[in-house]
């Protein structure tokens, strides 16, 4: 397998995409070939300075760089040999089997859905994002940002990615699905959650067992959790917050230390042809090694084939 992967993405890159490499490859002596697109001129000499060893990798040369703050599309269209237009091109054309970034989110997005298409079926793909709940677990929120408005029938997909996703790679093997409402009864909640509950209770391809409120998104009420995109970032910025809050305040507790979204590396674009993975932009090498580790076992588990499966 060969997966590809932004070198010149996030604030501390290219660095700690390096030692992100490295640390991978100290662990992992397989048949995973990295594909490492950025400017060669500043990739090479920290090649050999972190004794990467080359029949491993592959260097894309990228003359190009998006920028955080760039607009999305204008970006992708302006700057074709940026790192990020590169992958996905590579992508594309199935010369890699994966693509890994922590840069421009938005550019990613954009790419992920333009270049490499939803998969035939899904109407809206999705970001999902790691959940640490208090059984030691994770869960899965779908969707955090992709989708900020939504219809009813697109949550019931999201429903059915997020639960191949952890049944898949998550390893549950009959993941419970939630949707993420101001009651637990049914006919709680805005119009978008009333009319989306029933084609969720009639989604016989997911384990629904109804409506959860916000104070339980941390407890072992679900495996996945399904909202619209606005609602999910909200979630999601908050629960990111709680590990700042507890660094700041110098405590050190094994629950909370798990709210470092270092350890879990990205979080996957559900929905389209190929592996993507966004990684947040202040990522270290730990994240980049566990991105990659993640792009390793979708493919390992053709997980895109398995969507496409249900989708039919």
């Amino acid at each position: 397998m060969n997966i590809a992967l932004d070198m010149m993405g996030g604030d501390y890159a290219p660095l700690e995409a390096i030692k992100g490499v490295q640390l991978f490859l100290s662990e992992n002596e397989d048949d995973v070939h990295l594909t490492l697109i950025g400017d060669e001129n500043k990739l090479n000499p920290l090649l050999k300075e972190y004794s990467i060893p080359t029949k491993n990798i592959s260097v894309a040369h990228a003359s190009e760089v998006i920028e955080m703050q760039e607009h999305p599309t204008k970006a992708l269209k302006e700057k074709q040999q940026s790192s990020i237009s590169i992958g996905f091109h590579l992508l594309a054309a199935s010369r890699t089997d994966a693509f890994i970034s922590a840069g421009n989110t938005g550019a990613m997005m954009v790419g992920a859905l333009y270049s490499i298409k939803a998969i035939t079926g899904v109407s809206r793909p999705a970001i999902g994002a790691y959940i640490p709940g208090d059984n030691g677990k994770l869960a899965l929120l779908v969707d955090v940002g992709l989708n900020a408005d939504c219809k009813p029938e697109n949550l019931s997909q999201f429903a059915l990615l997020g639960s191949l996703f952890s049944r898949y790679i998550l390893n549950y093997e009959n993941p419970r699905v939630a949707l993420i409402n101001v009651g637990e009864e049914e006919g709680k909640g805005n119009i978008l959650c009333q009319a989306a509950y029933p084609l969720l209770a009639e989604n016989d391809r997911i384990h629904f067992i109804g409506n959860i409120e916000g104070r339980d998104l941390l407890m072992d009420k679900a495996e996945v959790y399904v909202c619209d995109g606005y609602t999910g970032n909200i979630l999601l910025k908050f629960a990111e917050s709680i590990y700042d809050l507890v660094q700041k305040r110098k405590i050190n507790d094994e629950y909370f230390n798990r709210f470092n979204f270092e350890m879990y590396g990205g979080v996957p674009v559900l929905g389209v042809n190929k592996p993507v993975i966004i990684g947040h932009g202040i990522s270290t090498a730990g994240a980049f090694n566990n991105m990659i580790l993640m792009a390793k076992k979708m493919i390992e588990q053709d997980f895109i084939e398995k969507i496409k499966s249900n989708f039919i």
